[in-house]
């Protein structure tokens, strides 16, 4: 399983920003998916999740409100549509995939930079 995550870049507090995360090869023995990030000098913290099986939904209570995630089966892509961005969501964003035997895989990251 190879993640990309995609879509990361400069944008001002209180604005919008979606990014991606394609997903490929065993797709299929995915069960989990989420969003993850660190920022400088912090440890690697969960954001949010969802099923790959109903779509259930899951996120930290912090996010709740701004931040969606999704996903277009069809185009084994993940999303993080994140609005009323705050200087401290600046961060590395990560991708990571759960699969049905144990192991899960995490994608290079994508840089997001909330600033003025």
């Amino acid at each position: 399983v190879q993640l990309v995550e995609s879509g990361g870049g400069l944008v001002q507090p209180g604005g919008s920003l979606k990014i991606s995360c394609t997903i490929s090869g065993f797709t299929s023995d995915i069960y989990y998916m989420t969003w993850d990030r660190q920022a400088p000098g912090k440890e690697r913290e969960f954001v949010a999740g969802i099923s790959t099986y109903g779509g259930t939904t899951n996120y930290e209570d912090s996010q709740k409100g701004r931040f969606t995630i999704s996903r277009d089966s069809a185009k084994n892509t993940v999303y993080l549509q994140m609005s009323s961005l705050k200087p401290e969501d600046t961060a590395v964003y990560y991708c990571n995939a759960r699969l049905l035997n144990g192991s899960d895989y995490w994608g290079q990251g994508t840089q997001v930079i909330v600033s003025s």
